[in-house]
């Protein structure tokens, strides 16, 4: 049975737990200064005072869901090819959007959804900060039904391939192709975010050796000893265990935020689109259009090579800024090279290959030395010699601290590079977690070159694309073949007429 959504409609009736849920949030985040002054002076008042302020704030927080209940409605508006969504107690709100520039309808549930079995749906727009139109509480069937005619009702033609259902020709959610089993999520909780874990560390280890130099100096030790109080091998060992309980907490909880994230991750075609359903507590379901796609990141470092996975990361068309395309980019985790070509495959009909190479000018990485080695070494050492002499007592690390970011600079030189072919452009970049970001030229939104004047003679510069997911940067390349480039794709983009918005 198709749901009619041409008319008026509201959520459902059990969603109004959801809504005082809401409510209660939104207070408390809003008012939780005067909630916490109101909880430490209620020792002295009486059960009945505290009974009654208990009662009044659930019959008023009952009753504002209710009114939010009542005066939520959406329909689609098929004359005006919109999705309306009215609104508001007091203050009426009346949001149209589009059809043509909906971008994305999600489905979510968090656990108190999940509890009382509604869903959610988020739909989004390019060129909007947030979500442009939220539905907190509908049946599956209501939400599968709205999201499929929002989807339909952007253009027939956005989708590739129909899977119809052999005994009523309606149309169907196509079967996962990928599914991320519990073992591939652990082997990419335990090998991810690596860079977290040294800032952890080396933050504890610095700690560590000031609070002992602070009790080296305290004068309850003057003219004494630390032998007399501390063991030198139990202090090495403990400092061992502290570091070892340090890596293995950073793991653990890295490891336990993949699992609630992703669990139970399932990749479907849908439509020529890819469907992707994830989530142990807040369970989230969103559609990907290939025309939409503007960048597209595949990331893997040393040891998820050598267990054949790779994180993708896809960036959407949206005009809101930086934070926006954060929020809109869609993770797909641990995937093996065959799984990444059938996913790249039907996001870009071909499988995309690295072309000429263009690399940075060696004075990239001279740069990067004095920046993150020089500047800063010079920094501690003026400050340690006119007001705070006892920071020399940190420069006996200066030795291991060269040489660690020596590597790095060089190894995330070595690796910044940009491919250009025909049909994709590819830039390679990072440390130990390498990264290949791939946009297609006829998603080029705009272009900006830019050299510094001391730069003119040395033939280098900076190319910048701009496209609707984001900015890809190539800093101090070849400025001549830069510019013959830039010429070829913005040639390429006038003739194109893509619908990517």
């Amino acid at each position: 049975m198709t749901t009619d959504f041409s008319q008026p409609q509201r959520q459902s009736p059990i969603g109004l737990l959801v809504m005082v849920a809401d409510v209660i949030r939104g207070v408390i985040k809003s008012m939780w200064p005067v909630l916490v002054v109101f909880i430490l002076r209620s020792d002295g008042m009486s059960k009945v005072y505290a009974f009654g302020s208990t009662a009044g704030l659930l019959v008023f927080f009952g009753v504002v869901a209710y009114l939010k209940y009542r005066n939520f409605t959406f329909y689609i508006d098929q004359q005006n090819a919109e999705f309306i969504v009215n609104s508001g107690i007091f203050n009426k709100t009346r949001t149209a959007i589009r059809l043509d520039r909906i971008q994305q309808v999600n489905i979510s549930q968090s656990l108190i959804q999940r509890i009382i079995n509604v869903y959610e749906l988020e739909i989004d727009t390019a060129g909007t900060s947030n979500e442009e139109a939220k539905i907190k509480a509908v049946s599956h069937e209501v939400a599968l039904a709205l999201k499929e005619q929002l989807l339909e009702n952007v253009t027939t033609s956005d989708f590739s391939e129909v899977e119809h259902s052999e005994d009523t020709g309606s149309t169907i959610e196509g079967s996962p192709f990928i599914r991320i089993d519990l073992v591939t999520l652990i082997k990419v909780g335990l090998t991810s975010n690596y860079l977290r874990t040294i800032s952890l560390l080396l933050a504890f280890v610095i700690t560590m050796f000031d609070n002992f130099n602070q009790l080296r100096d305290d004068e309850a030790f003057q003219g004494q000893e630390l032998e007399g109080y501390f063991d030198e091998q139990q202090l090495i060992q403990s400092a061992f265990i502290g570091i070892f309980i340090l890596i293995a907490g950073v793991l653990l909880l890295n490891l336990i935020r993949v699992l609630i994230k992703y669990f139970d991750y399932t990749v479907a075609k849908q439509r020529g689109s890819l469907l992707l359903s994830y989530g142990l507590l807040s369970k989230k379901s969103t559609i990907i259009k290939p025309e939409k796609v503007q960048i597209v990141r595949l990331t893997r470092n040393y040891f998820q090579r050598k267990m054949d996975i790779t994180e993708i990361k896809i960036k959407q068309a949206s005009s809101g800024g930086e934070e926006v395309n954060k929020n809109l980019a869609v993770d797909i985790p641990g995937v093996s090279t065959t799984q990444t070509k059938s996913i790249l495959n039907l996001l870009f009909q071909i499988i995309p290959e690295k072309g000429i190479m263009l690399k940075p000018n060696y004075r990239r990485l001279v740069f990067s030395l004095f920046i993150r080695i020089v500047l800063p070494l010079g920094i501690l050492a003026t400050v340690g010699y006119f007001a705070a002499p006892n920071l020399f007592d940190f420069f006996v690390a200066v030795p291991l601290y060269i040489l660690l970011v020596g590597t790095a600079v060089y190894f995330g030189f070595r690796n910044y590079r940009l491919f250009v072919g025909l049909d994709f452009i590819i830039k390679q970049s990072g440390v130990w977690d390498i990264s290949n970001e791939i946009i297609e030229p006829s998603k080029i939104q705009a272009i900006s070159t830019s050299q510094l004047f001391w730069h003119k003679g040395l033939d280098i510069g900076t190319l910048t694309i701009h496209t609707a997911g984001g900015d890809l940067i190539f800093n101090l390349g070849n400025w001549t073949t830069i510019n013959q480039y830039v010429n070829l794709w913005l040639r390429d983009v006038e003739r194109n007429d893509n619908n990517w918005m």
